[in-house]
């Protein structure tokens, strides 16, 4: 097609000024991505309890249908970045992806602002789009900047990571602020202004990103400077909306089974590609599926924190500090806080490693981000077990390390995880690849909505729901970060020395 990419090769990537040991457009896409993640988590907090209170009447009740709107959201979200990645691998390159996909979320951030049920969920169906359209292509271009061999790449993907994380920690801080303390004085946060905030981040990014994209001498422009497939693009956009619009209106359970379907095309797609470029190539895209099967189970119980945490937040910890009183959005930035202050030890800690030839593998890395992530249910399990008051609550510190545990294995998984993609995917189709890699997330975020709905079960979360529920992610998650350590020496045969 005339919008195709230009195909940048490890002959012809730029030559870059460099900033702090990095190409100098690593810094612009991190503020791009600072801005998108502001708009993204600062919406995130309140979601939940928005369905809740405006569509529920603010009763308990209403937790279950709040869990599983809030995980298909995530799921489609993620499950978008597959289409998007061929969009701007096939049609209109990734730099106008990244613009189109921006204002398209821009625009639905702005609708779940009205709030009526069926503008709230187009709203979201909006986001899904747009996101689809941005999410992986910013992400892949981070990769575009550095050869294969720079050993700089892991670490540029953690500084990108990094500004994910910081944009994640102050939006829930800011938003809540605006809707709570500045344009409203009631104990209800004015919504609203949360999703019209998170809105303007998302312009800011648009803009930010349009200005300094010629900073990319080339990177992911298209071929041909025609706009009709940029246009064909957002129709097709717009036609998609009322589609996903359906799959949120389905429900969690049905929209597993479209997931689960998706995942599987995706797989033999690129298990073909691989086929057609050899038996390393062949055997480095099976090695990536694996790792995202475990990659499903990881999110599954990870975004707990935006559902079920947020709930258990709500009503079962004890958030009073003194004369202070906690806001429940405010958890949501102590694991961008946790990112912030722990990527840089972690990614030092790699380095030292690998120096000394000790260096864990791809999959090594990510069974420890399932056993981080298991520790931090069993530290659940222990206070919901030992801690619990008289008046049914536990000890604020106890889901505040909950969250940092979280955080840290997390930074053994996710900021790989994008690097692996771009090693080990099809020459031809690493956007694709990328898309696979949050479809995986997607398909692990609808299933925490279906797990934390559970945990809320009819009448809304107790302790002992809750206890019952995050007992089980434990010992799912420690037995699949077990297992995945000892598929390990297998799976990195199958990689062919990527690191």
């Amino acid at each position: 097609m005339s919008g195709q990419t230009t195909v940048t090769t490890e002959a012809n990537i730029p030559e870059f000024k460099q900033i702090m040991g990095h190409p100098a457009p690593l810094w612009m896409l991190f503020m791009s991505e600072f801005w998108e993640r502001f708009a993204f988590y600062g919406i995130r907090w309140a979601l939940v309890l928005y369905i809740v209170s405006q569509f529920f009447g603010g009763d308990a009740a209403g937790q279950a249908d709040a869990n599983l709107t809030y995980g298909s959201y995530l799921a489609l979200v993620y499950a978008g970045a597959l289409f998007g990645g061929y969009v701007a691998d096939r049609v209109i390159g990734y730099q106008r992806s990244i613009l189109v996909g921006a204002v398209f979320m821009a625009a639905g951030l702005f609708m779940i602002a009205l709030p009526d049920p069926t503008i709230f969920k187009f709203g979201l169906a909006t986001i899904i789009v747009g996101n689809g359209l941005f999410k992986p292509n910013i992400s892949t271009m981070v990769g575009k900047l550095y050869t294969l061999g720079d050993t700089r790449r892991d670490s540029g993907f953690t500084i990108f990571y990094m500004g994910i994380n910081v944009g994640g920690f102050l939006a829930p801080i800011i938003t809540q602020l605006l809707a709570q303390k500045i344009f409203n004085t009631g104990d209800t946060p004015a919504y609203k202004i949360v999703f019209i905030s998170a809105g303007i981040g998302m312009l800011i990014s648009l803009v930010w990103f349009y200005i300094g994209r010629a900073a990319l001498k080339g990177i992911g422009a298209p071929a041909s400077p025609s706009i009709k497939p940029v246009i064909y693009v957002a129709i097709g956009g717009l036609a998609v909306i009322p589609v996903v619009y359906s799959l949120l209106a389905v429900g969690a359970q049905a929209l597993q089974g479209v997931l689960t379907v998706l995942f599987l095309i995706l797989a033999v797609m690129l298990v073909v590609e691989g086929i057609r470029n050899g038996k390393v190539a062949r055997d480095k895209t099976i090695a990536m599926m694996v790792i995202f099967a475990f990659n499903i189970m990881f999110w599954c119980f990870f975004e707990q924190a935006g559902s079920s945490f947020t709930f258990l937040a709500d009503q079962i910890v004890n958030r009073q500090l003194g004369d202070f009183n906690f806001p429940v959005a405010w958890f949501q930035s102590v694991n961008s806080i946790a990112i912030i202050v722990f990527a840089p030890v972690v990614a030092a800690i790699w380095v030292m490693l690998g120096k000394r030839g000790m260096n864990p593998s791809i999959p090594r890395k990510f069974a420890l981000g399932l056993i981080g992530n298991g520790l931090a249910f069993g530290l659940l399990m222990y206070a919901l077990t030992h801690l619990v008051d008289e008046q049914q609550k536990i000890p604020f510190w106890t889901l505040f390390m909950v969250y940092v545990i979280q955080s840290i294995g997390e930074l053994c998984l996710s900021p790989i995880g994008l690097s692996m993609v771009t090693k080990l995917a099809p020459t031809r189709l690493v956007g694709m690849g990328m898309g696979g890699w949050f479809l995986s997330t997607g398909i692990g975020n609808n299933l925490s909505g279906i797990v934390a709905s559970l945990m809320s079960g009819e009448h809304g979360m107790s302790v002992e729901s809750a206890l019952t529920g995050y007992t089980q992610g434990f010992w799912i998650l420690i037995g699949g970060g077990v297992l995945l350590f000892l598929l390990a020496p297998f799976i990195q045969k199958l990689m062919h020395g990527v690191k």
